[in-house]
């Protein structure tokens, strides 16, 4: 037990420390609540709108691999340490499991985690033809559904559409 009562004792004073000072900071602290301190502080901006897109999920896939090799790293250090010990064994072990971190992040690179061009968007032919655009469809199905005359206005306008259509309330006579 005597070998164990640094350990303990650093333990106990890490307890204690911590415990003290969630005290003394609740004993000392001024307690004048705000709205303006209730509310969540974000780095001094004040939010204006939402961002625009999604964050995307390649950040994190880039953290992942980052840790992947990491923790080779960090199984690579010990091996380096006793590396002449381990002889022929250590090397073939230390090759297989380098080959396996590697050939993954070849096949990672192979389905292009780590291209951060413009994203290409694959079209299927069967759904998306040339024969079908946005354009195309408000031409054939025409502004029927459009309520506001403004947005027939500019869609006529562009020469997307031919006409605008009357509001269907004065179309029906105004009732």
């Amino acid at each position: 037990m005597g070998h164990y009562l640094p350990i303990v004792a650093l333990a106990v004073l890490a307890v204690l420390f911590a415990g003290l000072s969630f005290l003394a900071s609740r004993l000392l602290a001024p307690r004048r609540p705000t709205p303006q301190k209730s509310a969540p502080y974000e780095s001094g901006i004040i939010p204006g709108k939402e961002p625009p897109r999604r964050f995307p999920v390649r950040f994190s896939l880039v953290a992942m691999i980052f840790i992947v090799f990491d923790i080779e790293v960090v199984f690579l250090y010990p091996w380096a340490m006793v590396h002449a010990e381990l002889g022929l064994f250590g090397i073939v072990a230390i090759a297989i499991f380098s080959a396996s971190v590697f050939e993954s992040f070849l096949y990672l690179l192979s389905k292009g985690v780590l291209e951060w061009g413009p994203i290409q968007r694959v079209q299927r032919p069967h759904l998306v033809g040339a024969h079908r655009t946005a354009e195309s469809t408000i031409r054939r199905v025409g502004l029927e559904g459009r309520d506001r005359p403004a947005e027939q206005r500019i869609l006529v306008e562009s020469g997307i559409a031919s006409h605008a259509v009357e509001p269907a309330a004065s179309a029906a006579g105004g009732h």
